[in-house]
C-alpha cells in the first residue's frame, strides 16, 4: 500500500513529534493513548462507520488490555478527513463521548487550516490533559502500549 495521501500530509517528522507528545502526556496519566492514521478505507471496510473503524482498530491493537481499561485511540481516517477518539470503558465511566467528540471537531478546524501535525499534537495534549485529571499517574504505572503512531 503506498502512503502517497499520508505523506501530503505527514512526514516522519511530524509522527516523531507526535509519539514524543504522548510520551510526554503519559508522564502525567495512567491512560495509554495512541494514535492510528490510516490513508482510506479498504474495501473489506467500505460500508463501516468511523466508530466501527476506530473500535476495530483498538482491539487489532490491544487497547482494551489494559490494566485499568484507560485506553484512548485518536483515529484518523485522512481521506475523508475524519476523526475519532475512542475511550475504553474505564475512562468513559469518568468522561462523556461528547467531551472527545468536541476534541475532534477541534482537530478538524486544525485540519482545515492546514495544520495537520499541530492538530494532532494538540489534540494528544488536551486528551492527556484530561487523563490527567482523572487518570493520575500511579507509582507503580508502566508504559503497556507503543507510542508509535500506527500507519
Amino acid at each position: 500500500m503506498s502512503n502517497e495521501l499520508l505523506y501530503h500530509f505527514f512526514d516522519d517528522d511530524d509522527f516523531l513529534l507526535i509519539s514524543d507528545k504522548i510520551k510526554e502526556m503519559e508522564k502525567i496519566t495512567a491512560g495509554e493513548i495512541r494514535v492510528a492514521i490510516k490513508e482510506n478505507k479498504t474495501f473489506a471496510n467500505r460500508n463501516k462507520s468511523l466508530k466501527e473503524l476506530a473500535e476495530q482498530e483498538f482491539y487489532k491493537l490491544g487497547m482494551n488490555d489494559t490494566r485499568d481499561k484507560t485506553g484512548i485511540l485518536l483515529y484518523i481516517l485522512l481521506e475523508q478527513r475524519k476523526f475519532y477518539i475512542l475511550a475504553d470503558e474505564g475512562i468513559h465511566k469518568k468522561v462523556e463521548q461528547k467531551i472527545w467528540d468536541n476534541i475532534a471537531s477541534e482537530m478538524q478546524n486544525d485540519f482545515k487550516l492546514g495544520h495537520y501535525s499541530e492538530g494532532v499534537v494538540n489534540t494528544i495534549e488536551k486528551v492527556g490533559q484530561i487523563l490527567g485529571e482523572h487518570f493520575p499517574v500511579k507509582i507503580d504505572d508502566t508504559n503497556e502500549l507503543s507510542n508509535k503512531v500506527v500507519l
